[in-house]
């Protein structure tokens, strides 16, 4: 990883977000709102893989909503597929999100379509369709529930027809500034163009706790086991690794 990829992914994004927050008065007078975060990880997981070798990732992103409950935006990240290229992610997206008042929990119901880039590695770029489901105060009071479909016809640019189910849970403890958080997902595959080492699919997971500082209620930290049951036979040191089960720290500022 190299710090001139971790300050590109922050000059791209952070420039963008500065420029927009200036412009936050014209925005509401046309209905837009802006929101975006920071964050650095010890290891960038995605859906249980590491996607920077297990090392650390500077990552940001912001999103630009309209009161319609159109939205689009940028996300970005170091990344480290153990090859010269590519060395950073650059995801636009663009999506839709409404209430669904009348059923029960209102959940809010997002739409849209979420595109994976490598500006140095094209032949890797794709783009995914995804469906969400979020319940707010299921449980208790200031909980989420979050459950979402995604597919994709063209996996990791292999051509390959996948499906992603995702299950996750967060809840604050009282009033401590502490949480928990807790995910499942199950990814599947066209096995005839690309295979998680052999299988047509696996079960990622995360489980972890959180602390929002109350000083400063835009900083949160988390401390997450995340992994995957994806068979690490005849994997490398560093394969295995970058699939098993590992703690990963991550600090994020919300704006």
């Amino acid at each position: 990883m190299k710090f001139s990829t971790q300050a590109l992914v922050l000059a791209v994004l952070s420039s963008t977000a500065t420029m927009a927050m200036a412009e936050d008065n014209a925005l509401a007078k046309l209905g837009l709102s802006f929101s975006g975060s920071a964050a650095i990880t010890s290891d960038y997981r995605y859906r249980g893989i590491t996607q920077t070798a297990n090392d650390p990732a500077v990552q940001a992103g912001f999103t630009l909503s309209h009161s319609s409950g159109l939205y689009g935006g940028l996300w970005g990240s170091n990344v480290n597929f153990g090859g010269p290229d590519p060395h950073l992610e650059l995801d636009p997206f663009i999506g839709y999100s409404t209430a669904l008042d009348s059923f029960a929990g209102k959940p809010i119901l997002d739409v849209g379509v979420w595109y994976y880039g490598y500006p140095s590695a094209s032949d890797l770029n794709w783009a995914e369709l995804y469906g969400k489901l979020i319940f707010k105060n299921a449980l208790t009071e200031g909980d989420s529930i979050l459950t979402n479909i995604n597919y994709t016809n063209d996996y990791a640019g292999a051509k390959a027809d996948s499906w992603n189910i995702n299950l996750g849970y967060s809840v604050p403890f009282g009033a401590t500034g502490f949480g928990g958080v807790a995910n499942v997902g199950y990814t599947t595959v066209d096995e005839d163009k690309y295979s998680f080492n052999g299988k047509d699919n696996y079960v990622d997971w995360k489980a972890g706790v959180t602390y929002t500082l109350k000083s400063i209620p835009t900083v949160t930290a988390e401390l997450a086991a995340i992994g995957s049951n994806i068979d690490t036979d005849g994997l490398s040191h560093a394969g295995k690794r970058g699939v098993e089960t590992g703690a990963v720290f991550t600090l994020t500022k919300a704006f």
